[in-house]
């Protein structure tokens, strides 16, 4: 592929990135073309890594993430862009985000599993929220009596966090306790919250622009 086809290319994939308002895959980035101008998988990651170069220094970035590629604010920015909005991120519990992190670090888990560990009864509106947000889906049920169900993370949990996968969370070697895990999610959660109230709403000023 000449150099102006691969320019065009970056510039498809720059817009639709930006339209996208979520991550999206080199597949899907593969699916926008008609079958006889489709890049390669290999042009599009040289395509991407262009893009990814082309961002430095810059406000934004482009990040990859466990669904796929996406623009959003660096998070260095966030104590300056979060002012943006009067109306503050929504805090989450202690509790709740102490369900999160043990999720995280022993999925599958069940939720007597994260009972015995917190000493305390999970309260179900900690699990309802988890899974109406699809940070946690059920994945099976434990074979025991009662068969209860078993949680894991998704993916949307992974992109949330910035996280490509589970391998790039802290090991629990690096943490000491729940209280240090749940307030170091915390810290975390409230800055991706800011971050992407910031994403949404430029991707409703483009879509306003139009």
């Amino acid at each position: 592929m000449d150099e102006e086809s691969i320019d065009q290319v970056q510039r498809i994939v720059e817009g639709a990135l930006m339209a996208a308002g979520k991550p999206l895959s080199v597949d899907q980035l593969q699916a926008l073309f008609d079958e006889h101008e489709q890049p390669t998988r290999t042009v599009l990651e040289h395509v991407l890594s262009l893009i990814e170069h082309a961002c430095e220094g810059r406000g934004f970035e482009l990040r990859k993430v466990a669904s796929g590629w996406r623009f959003q604010v660096r998070e260095s920015l966030s104590p300056w862009v979060s002012r943006l909005w009067e109306e503050k991120p929504q805090r989450y519990s202690r509790a709740l985000l102490e369900t999160l992190a043990l999720i995280a670090y022993r999925q599958p888990v069940t939720r007597g599993e994260i009972e015995e560990v917190r000493g305390v009864t999970v309260n179900t509106n900690i699990v309802r929220t988890l899974l109406d947000r699809e940070w946690i889906r059920v994945v099976g049920q434990r074979d025991v009596p009662g068969r209860p169900s078993m949680y894991a993370t998704t993916k949307q949990f992974l992109d949330y966090f910035n996280l490509q996968s589970l391998d790039e969370l802290p090991s629990l070697a690096e943490v000491r306790d729940l209280e240090t895990i749940s307030r170091e999610v915390e810290d975390r959660l409230q800055e991706e919250l800011a971050l992407d109230e910031s994403n949404g709403n430029s991707q409703e000023d483009a879509e306003t622009n139009e």
